[in-house]
């Protein structure tokens, strides 16, 4: 009974069953289960059972490689060699695969034309490969209209995903996912600014969007991006990168594929881009074959860093490398590989998955023949499967690997350096149980100094300095400088000069006008895209610009915002000289004119001649007295030697001689009214012309208002500069809001909201400023209103000039204000500023003496005519208009010993005037006027023409 076998079989799959064996002890356990069953007899039922398990179905399964390179050889030795690990590990599978090469020969059609004839003449069921994103694109096309499962183990690009390829399968790591590792390295660095370089193929524009969206997202800026073809030259690559070595920006990020990538960086050596300052990464795991890599290929590598899927050590991947060596080279003796890379591996696990998937769909078809394993359910089951490969963890999710884990390597000698890993946990480590961020790095020309985004350029190159174009010449003019000899002007164009004087090494610049029809924002936006490397020029600091460009600190402006306001609007009013007073203050004198007028009447009527007479006349006295006492009133002479003192007044000297204009007054009554009032009149008098004098002197120096807020309230029109960002700072309705371009648009403005124009300007102060001198008598500024950041020069993201120009010009500020006051000067210097009375403020004043003038004349003339007019019509001469001509001008050239409108006749001598030493003698040549002096009584005598 215990010689029987079964005594020793059952107790072995009691043990089987019970400790749940692993793979390898349950191939073990039935190897010895078949040599006890061979040495002691089995029964013929159980040998039945066992001869039917020997039968399998084959899976036809196709490989298309390009099998004309070195990668596409090392492949397809690691897709064999899986199949044969996995069935002398599974020797009682129930499936085998059968592999089908193929080769792609590099070309697309060609890997179409493959896998049509695999598809058609050998109804394979899956299918590993291609190696290129390009070729898998087409591959997985056909796949999915032929519903046979595409495994691809290389082709990383994202255009490739199994929404857009249902039967397509990625088992490699997507190039979303590098994008992400990448641009994360980039910001450990620090870097701003990079440029990328990358394959004109699918492969390379799959990682972009990828790469510019992370990009975005850290504010680091892509200038710069180049597309190269995989046939282009190796001059045509050379004169690409000679471009970018112009460019300041010294990161470099390459996305392309091996042979190409080895290229770029042979054509860079040559370019002394491979130097000291400059960082290179390359993608897909570049170092891991340097190898098989000439001297020139892995000198001109030296100091790039590469990245490329993560793999742990084990003993499994130390047992398989020997074994694949001695195979490898046994069939390839011309080749020298050391190391497999990821590409290997990944096909040896993508074949041994697929052997996986094929067992268990066959599994899973049980009554069935075996041989008809359908490919849908084949793809079902490889696009989820999770098992432990030489590669690490083999995980499948929606027919993608899930890749967490990545390497940095940094190309040193012959030998790619481990420098630490990156995880979508943690970010980067030095290694897997350390914490430490990335150290040790050596970098292109062997330097340990972390490159800078941007070098300041070389001596021998030539800044392309934008200038831009504004009517404000005197900041910014591109014109013929012959201080420097060379076009640019002005106050920042000054500054800039001096401030670059003042560098050391500073590179060569020249200016380029740049006459842009847009907005300073696209003048910056220029920068940006690396078409000038500056801007020098009013150019306000404000954030919004911050995200694409870097200031320097501001060298003028920082005052903020002012208003351009007329001065005191009353000089352009032609009733100027009524604003001294105010209107209430006019009427009370007016009305006190004529109260003054009708009390002195009143007094003196009865006894003085002078107010009596007809009621025309003694209206006319009435008036004429009373106003002739605002403007006489300072020639007032009181005879003490006569009891009845006379009011005289000299007037309109030039004209006149000193004609006697006043009436005597009797009434001690009168004297006291007259005394008190032409008092008044003094003060009055006084006070006008100092009220006139300072509106027409110091107050043309003040603002009609100093208050916006008050223009803004009441409605007014305000302008602005068209390209000025004070519009977001005011506060006001939009509607009411006027740009303006130019210095003679904003004089033109400036005539008020209710003309049309607009009531203010509101601008930065250094154009405020210029303007207030340009028309140094219509303008003044008011402010600063607002604050602003000032006008700074414009350079790329992260250069380094900025720093060094910003120390010197916070060093120089005393000789900027100086440029600054001297610009202003120039200014003053060229319009002038010193203001002068118009005529045009006494322009009431000329009317109305000019309608007096005229009225007067015209009522001489009727006057005349009514009193002449029967002569004319009685007169018996010729009566032709040139005899009635004749006759008016005899009557004009006749003497009268009558005034208009007076029915008195002149009185000849001292006839009725009770004291003729003080009385005027109008019928002789000379006028006696007798005064006390200090002295005694003088007497003067003054001939007059009469």
């Amino acid at each position: 009974m215990h010689n029987h076998p079964f005594c020793i079989l059952i107790p072995l799959i009691l043990l089987h069953i019970t400790y749940k064996a692993s793979p390898q002890e349950a191939q073990v356990m039935n190897s010895i289960i078949l040599l006890l069953l061979l040495s002691h007899g089995v029964p013929k039922k159980i040998m039945a059972d066992d001869k039917s398990s020997s039968s399998f179905a084959t899976v036809q399964v196709g490989v298309i490689l390009d099998m004309d390179t070195w990668i596409g050889t090392l492949g397809w030795s690691c897709i064999s060699m899986a199949v044969d690990d996995f069935y002398a590990m599974h020797p009682n599978s129930s499936t085998r695969l059968k592999l089908h090469l193929k080769s792609s020969q590099g070309d697309v059609v060609s890997a179409a034309s493959a896998a049509l004839t695999l598809f058609n003449d050998i109804k394979v069921e899956a299918i590993i490969g291609p190696q290129s994103s390009e070729q898998a694109k087409f591959v997985a096309e056909l796949g999915s209209k032929f519903q046979i499962p595409i495994l691809s183990f290389s082709a990383t690009s994202p255009l490739l995903s199994p929404r857009r390829f249902p039967y397509y399968v990625r088992t490699t790591f997507n190039d979303s996912i590098q994008a992400k590792v990448i641009v994360e390295l980039v910001q450990s660095f620090g870097w701003r600014k990079v440029i990328l370089i990358f394959e004109d193929s699918d492969y390379g524009y799959g990682i972009l969007p990828y790469l510019i969206e992370n990009f975005q997202m850290l504010d680091i800026q892509i200038p710069h991006k180049r597309a190269i073809l995989v046939s282009t030259t190796n001059k045509q690559i050379q004169e690409e990168l000679h471009l970018l070595r112009n460019i300041q920006s010294r990161i470099f990020i390459v996305h392309a594929s091996l042979e190409l990538s080895h290229r770029i960086t042979l054509m860079a050596k040559k370019e002394n881009m491979m130097t000291e300052g400059y960082a290179w990464i390359m993608t897909c795991g570049l170092a891991d074959y340097l190898s098989l890599m000439n001297f020139s290929s892995i000198d001109a590598m030296q100091g790039i860093l590469s990245i490329s899927q993560y793999v742990p050590e084990s003993q499994k991947i130390n047992d398989f490398m020997v074994r694949w060596h001695k195979k490898f080279y046994h069939n390839n003796q011309s080749f020298k590989v050391n190391q497999l890379g990821s590409f290997g591996l990944l096909a040896y696990d993508t074949t041994w998955a697929l052997a996986m998937a094929a067992e268990t769909a066959s599994l899973s078809s049980s009554g069935h023949e075996i041989n008809m394993t359908k490919p849908k359910t084949l793809l079902n089951v490889i696009s989820n499967m999770k098992y432990d490969g030489i590669s690490g963890k083999f995980s499948m999710e929606n027919a993608q690997l899930n890749v967490t884990t990545f390497q940095i390597v940094n190309v040193i000698g012959n030998w790619g350096k481990k420098i630490g890993l990156w995880t979508s946990a943690n970010g980067f480590s030095k290694s897997m149980n350390s914490k430490k961020i990335l150290t040790g790095i050596l970098w292109p020309g062997d330097s340990l100094s972390i490159p800078k985004t941007l070098a300041v350029p070389p001596k021998d190159s030539m800044l392309r300095i934008a200038v831009p174009i504004t009517t404000f010449s005197e900041l910014v003019n591109y014109e013929w400088n012959p201080r420097t000899q060379r076009n640019g002007s002005g106050f920042c164009i000054e500054v800039f000069d001096l401030v670059m004087a003042s560098l050391d090494d500073a590179p060569s610049y020249e200016y380029i006008m740049f006459n842009h029809s847009g907005s300073y924002d696209d003048l910056v936006y220029q920068v940006y895209i690396q078409k000038f490397d500056a801007v020098v020029g009013d150019v306000t600091i404000n954030a919004n610009r911050s995200l694409y460009v870097d200031f320097t600190v501001p060298f003028v402006g920082q005052e903020g915002v002012s208003i351009l306001v007329p001065k005191y609007g009353l000089r352009k009013s032609a009733w100027i000289f009524l604003k001294p007073l105010k209107p209430g203050l006019w009427l009370a004198i007016g009305v006190f004119i004529i109260f003054t007028g009708i009390v002195v009447w009143v007094l003196e009527h009865r006894i003085n001649e002078e107010f009596r007479g007809t009621p025309v006349n003694q209206f006319g006295t009435i008036l004429f007295f009373s106003f002739s006492t605002l403007v006489f009133a300072h020639s007032l002479v009181i005879s003490p030697y006569s009891s009845e003192p006379t009011l005289y007044t000299v007037y309109i000297t030039d004209i006149c001689k000193k004609f006697y204009l006043g009436e005597k007054i009797k009434s001690n009554m009168a004297r006291v009214v007259v005394i008190v009032w032409v008092f008044v009149v003094l003060i009055l008098q006084s006070s006008y012309t100092a009220s006139l004098t300072s509106m027409l002197t110091v107050e043309q120096l003040h603002p009609a208002f100093t208050n916006l807020n008050d223009l803004i309230k009441n409605g007014d029109y305000i302008g602005y500069h068209a390209d000025s960002p004070v519009q977001n700072l005011l506060r006001a309705d939009r509607s009411k809001l006027r740009a303006y371009d130019s210095v003679k648009e904003y004089d033109e403005a400036l005539r008020g909201s209710s003309r049309g124009g607009v009531s203010a300007i509101v601008d930065e102060t250094p154009y405020i400023e210029i303007l207030s001198k340009v028309y140094p008598d219509k303008y003044t500024m008011v402010g600063p209103i607002y604050q602003t950041n000032g006008f700074g020069f414009v350079f790329p993201k992260g250069s380094p000039l900025v720093p060094n120009i910003s120390k010197v010009i916070l060093k120089s500020t005393n000789e900027i204000e100086k440029l600054y006051m001297n610009m202003i000067a120039d200014t003053e210097s060229k319009t002038g500023n010193s203001p002068s009375l118009e005529l045009g403020s006494f322009g009431g004043l000329f009317i109305i003496t000019g309608i007096t003038s005229m009225s007067t004349l015209i009522s001489y003339i009727i006057i005349f005519l009514n009193q002449h007019w029967h002569v004319l019509s009685s007169s018996s001469e010729d009566k032709s208009v040139r005899g009635r001509f004749a006759t008016m001008a005899k009557l004009f050239d006749q003497k009268s010993y009558t005034t208009t409108f007076a029915n008195n006749e002149p009185k000849e001598g001292p006839q009725g005037n009770e004291n003729p030493e003080l009385t005027p003698n109008l019928s002789s040549h000379t006028c006696e006027i007798s005064y006390q002096g200090e002295e005694g009584m003088v007497e003067k005598d003054t001939a007059i023409e009469t």
